[in-house]
C-alpha cells in the first residue's frame, strides 16, 4: 500500500491540494489549541494548517513522498510538525496525550480500522475529540475519490460500533461537492462525526 501511495505523492502537485479539508478547518477552529494526532495525514496539509492555529501537531503516514510533502508545506507556512513513517495497524502513541485526533480520509482494511480507531480514543485526554470525515457506503458510484471497497467505507451504524463510548456532538451523512485537488473533485457522499471522549 505505500508504493501506491508513494506513486500518488511523487507528483510536484499536491494530490488533494495544500488547503486544509474544509469540515477539519472549520471545526478545529472552534477549539483552543492543544495537541492533536492526524493518522493518514498524507502530505500534510490538515497537520500544517493546524500548526498555523497554534496546534502543538503530531501526524503519520506510510508514504516517505507524503512526508516528504509535509515537511515541504510545513516550511512554506512556517511552522513545525513531528510526521512518522509508521503503519496505521502498528502507530503507538501514549494514552491520553492529544485533545483531538482528526480521521480525515482515513480509509483503512476492517481489521486495521477497528484497531487504529479503538487506539485513537486511548489516546485522547478526557474531554478530547474525535474530528472524522470520510466518504459513505453510498460513494461507491461517484468519480471524486475513495476505495472500491465497500467495507472501507463508513455509514452511522460502523461509526456506533467504532465510536460507541463517545458521547456524539455530530453524526451525518450527507451530500457535498469536494474540490480538493486533483483526486477529491466533483459530487460526493461522505459522513462527518463529531465525538467526545467523557
Amino acid at each position: 500500500m505505500s508504493d501506491y501511495w508513494n506513486n500518488r505523492y511523487a507528483a510536484k502537485e499536491y494530490a488533494y491540494g495544500e488547503e486544509p479539508n474544509v469540515f477539519f478547518a472549520e471545526e478545529i477552529q472552534k477549539i483552543k489549541p492543544g495537541k492533536i494526532i492526524l493518522p493518514c495525514d498524507g502530505e500534510g496539509r490538515n497537520a500544517v494548517y493546524a500548526a498555523t492555529l497554534g496546534w502543538e501537531v503530531k501526524a503519520f503516514d506510510s508514504s516517505e513522498e507524503g512526508k516528504a510533502k509535509a515537511v515541504q508545506l510545513a516550511s512554506k507556512k512556517n511552522v513545525r510538525i513531528d510526521y512518522l513513517i509508521d503503519d496505521a495497524s502498528l502507530i503507538e502513541y501514549p494514552e491520553k496525550s492529544a485533545d483531538v485526533v482528526a480521521l480525515i480520509y482515513a480509509h483503512l482494511p476492517v481489521e486495521v480500522r477497528t484497531r487504529l480507531y479503538k487506539e485513537a480514543i486511548s489516546w485522547l485526554n478526557p474531554g478530547g475529540r474525535i474530528i472524522l470525515e470520510a466518504f459513505n457506503t453510498n460513494q461507491l458510484g461517484n468519480s471524486s475519490g475513495g476505495p472500491k471497497d465497500v467495507t472501507m467505507l463508513f455509514n452511522e451504524q460502523i461509526i456506533q460500533e467504532l465510536f460507541g463510548t463517545l458521547q456524539t456532538e455530530l453524526l451525518q451523512m450527507m451530500h457535498i461537492e469536494l474540490q480538493e485537488g486533483e483526486y477529491h473533485k466533483g459530487p460526493a457522499e461522505v459522513l462527518r462525526f463529531i465525538g467526545i471522549k467523557l
